[in-house]
């Protein structure tokens, strides 16, 4: 059985760095402030604290401190960019903000995403991710598949595609076939980038798909 979950018997569990503005809007109140945020997924898609670098495209429309506390200062728009050199790269997120007479956070209505197997398996299927409440749900739609032959399989949400390790695990695999949805509790959209399938008792990966916009 084990033989069914194994697709490559070699796992490398580094993942190229990530930076995210985590309170983006989309415009800001002219003459008013606001405090950037943002979140660094480091090698191993764990996260860490790191100083970013902030910046304003546009000085004289929106200006930005080291700790990323903006002001606008004139009618117009700027990109706003957070972002950190780590060996062997840069990460970096940028978003474009406007200035005018109201301050408006970016609405995120959801993301979805493909799972593909990485076994000999089947294991397919469009996914869509929402929030409801404080909540995440993650729906599979008509197109899913996967095999029954595939033991003890569970899906996460994960940062890293390649491994378990910090990953959250949402439950066993119930269903094989068509739509079904599982409900995350306390769980922001913004919190993970993958949807990872496992076969538990074995620590072997099957499958993931990259949670997109």
């Amino acid at each position: 059985m084990l033989g069914a979950c194994i697709g490559d018997d070699f796992v490398d569990d580094r993942v190229d760095p990530v930076l995210r503005i985590t309170n983006s809007i989309d415009s800001l109140a002219i003459d008013s402030s606001y405090q950037f945020e943002f979140s660094y997924l480091n090698n191993v898609g764990q996260e860490e604290q790191i100083a970013a670098v902030w910046t304003s495209g546009s000085e004289e429309i929106i200006s930005i401190t080291d700790t990323g506390f903006a002001t606008a200062l004139a009618a117009g728009s700027s990109e706003i960019q957070a972002s950190y050199e780590y060996e062997g790269g840069r990460a970096i997120d940028i978003i474009q903000v406007s200035v005018g007479g109201n301050t408006v956070e970016t609405e995120i209505t959801g993301k979805k995403g493909t799972v593909q197997t990485t076994s000999s398996y089947k294991l397919q299927g469009d996914f869509t991710l929402a929030e409801v409440g404080s909540d995440l749900q993650l729906n599979f739609g008509s197109d899913y598949e996967a095999s029954t032959a595939l033991p003890g399989l569970f899906v996460y949400l994960s940062n890293n595609p390649n491994t378990t390790a910090d990953a959250l695990e949402i439950q066993a695999v119930e269903v094989f076939a068509g739509a079904h949805s599982y409900t995350i509790p306390n769980v922001g959209i913004e919190d993970y980038r993958y949807v990872l399938y496992f076969c538990k008792p074995f620590n072997v990966k099957v499958g993931h798909g990259e949670i997109v916009e």
